[in-house]
């Protein structure tokens, strides 16, 4: 299987009596960056996280896999 990988900063939403549904209202992005595999996503994320926002609480990090599909076969 072929991965890739989304690193998503965003800024975090204050929690409502309804909770935080991200489907119906995402929180906003802030910057997105690709990666072609984990460790390299993760890295990216590392580095996000030193941020002082996220460190504070304000931003958060996310790491996502999309794109998985298999490789192509040639018989």
């Amino acid at each position: 299987m072929v991965t890739r990988f989304l690193v998503v900063l965003t800024d975090v939403r204050p929690l409502t009596p309804a909770g935080r549904n991200e489907r119906v209202a995402p929180e906003r992005r802030r910057q997105v960056v690709g990666a072609t595999n984990r460790e390299a996503a993760d890295r990216i994320a590392g580095a996000f996280m030193a941020l002082g926002m996220v460190r504070a609480g304000r931003q958060r990090v996310k790491v996502l896999a999309v794109g998985r599909r298999k490789p192509d076969q040639t018989d």
